[in-house]
């Protein structure tokens, strides 16, 4: 019994942890990421610029993010931006006009699009632009970034 209640406590705490990420976008500008907090490590790719990342240790100078694939690498805190962006997870999402499903079809987002954050997410839908001057409402569940 003892070996049970320690399982639902860690699985108390992964729930918790999940529900409480943290999300940072870049700025303007692309960033070299690397496989340690230093810019002499390995360089292991560049991210676009306003590329979501999950936060997972934050350090003076550097943070330790994880991308919508789950691949782990650091990134200089100064390529961090305050613009908030999500990538769609789904392979065709519906933007609509309001938050509601049967409101009208503001737009469509293919899998992968990057959209700006308008507004905080609230009841299962998040206010957003696409780069083209479009707005509107996207399911919480069809983007990653929140």
């Amino acid at each position: 019994m003892k070996l049970a209640g320690a399982f639902l406590a860690a699985l108390g705490l992964v729930a918790l942890s999940a529900q409480g990420a943290e999300f940072r976008t870049l700025g303007d500008k692309p960033a070299v990421l690397y496989d340690a907090p230093s810019a002499k490590a390995d360089r292991l790719f560049v991210a676009s610029r306003y590329y979501p990342f999950e936060v997972l240790v934050k350090l003076d100078q550097w943070t330790k993010v994880r991308d919508v694939n789950g691949e782990v690498a650091w990134l200089e805190n100064k390529s961090l931006g305050e613009r908030r962006s999500v990538l769609v997870t789904v392979p065709l999402a519906d933007v609509r006009a309001a938050a509601n499903a049967q409101a009208a079809l503001a737009f469509e987002a293919y899998k992968h699009v990057l959209l700006e954050v308008l507004e905080p997410a609230a009841d299962g839908w998040v206010k957003v632009r696409h780069r083209d001057g479009q707005q509107g409402h996207i399911r919480v569940a069809h983007v990653w970034g929140l």
